[in-house]
């Protein structure tokens, strides 16, 4: 990814989407999802020069944005799937 292991430390504990899971060893093992996360908030904050605290509210609003919009998915499909019983 290009960061620092004692940044990746410190955005573990400040971003909630960075949780990698540790094996017998105590290494940290990054899933894909936590590279993705990774990427982003590095892209935030190097790239648009985005503030901590300005990141966790960007991610935040994005997450909520992601739920509403699958919520009313599935509302469509609920939808949908009334009409093919009549």
């Amino acid at each position: 990814t290009g960061v620092k292991p004692h940044i990746l430390r410190y955005w573990e504990q400040e971003f909630r989407d960075i949780k990698p899971v540790k094996s017998s060893r105590g290494q940290r093992l990054y899933r894909k999802k936590d590279l993705e996360a990774i990427f982003t908030i590095k892209n935030l904050l190097h790239d648009k020069k985005f503030t901590i605290n300005g990141a966790k509210m960007y991610l935040s609003t994005q997450r909520r944005l992601v739920d509403e919009i699958k919520g009313e998915l599935k509302e469509i499909v609920e939808l949908l799937e009334k009409g093919k019983e009549k």
